[in-house]
């Protein structure tokens, strides 16, 4: 873990075990902003919030730098061989240390990762099941509606 990444407490180690999927979205810093707002409010009236663990993208070019099959790969092979600490971990998947010890840094940092820390050593742990990516094509006003039935396509 890097000093900008502070290790989770027990107790956030333990949610983010019970949960078993992780929604990954694209999403403007507004409309984060508005939807965390929105569920702060709705917290403050005693309305219940949707817990669902969620990492949101400001872009697409940001998800698609982010995710690509060669960290996806990394994911499942932390999921599948459970690695005891990062230079394992680099055997695994046959890659160098300091490279995979960068990525894992940055997944630690967005919490699609953590560490825990077994001596000196760091063990990467993946706490999800599901990695679910969520993306929504909102049509921009003036754009061409397409039905099936029709058979063309405009542009």
């Amino acid at each position: 873990m890097t000093a900008s990444t502070p290790p989770l407490h027990p107790m956030e180690r333990e949610q983010l075990r019970a949960a078993s999927t992780l929604v990954v979205t694209v999403k403007s810093s507004d409309e984060f902003h508005e939807d965390v707002t929105a569920d702060i409010e709705s917290l403050e009236h005693g309305d219940s919030v949707d817990a669902t663990s969620t990492l949101s993208f400001t872009s697409y070019d940001d998800l698609m730098e982010t995710l690509t099959p060669r960290v996806l790969d990394l994911i499942e092979a932390i999921r599948r061989e459970k690695p005891s600490r990062i230079n394992e971990t680099a055997r695994v998947v046959g890659r160098d240390v300091k490279n995979v010890h960068e990525e894992l840094s940055r997944l630690a940092q967005l919490g699609i990762i953590f560490f825990e820390e077994e001596g000196p050593s760091k063990r990467p742990v993946v706490w999800f099941d599901e990695l679910l990516i969520t993306l929504s094509f909102e049509p921009e006003s003036g754009d061409t509606v397409i039905t099936a039935s029709e058979g063309r396509y405009d542009a």
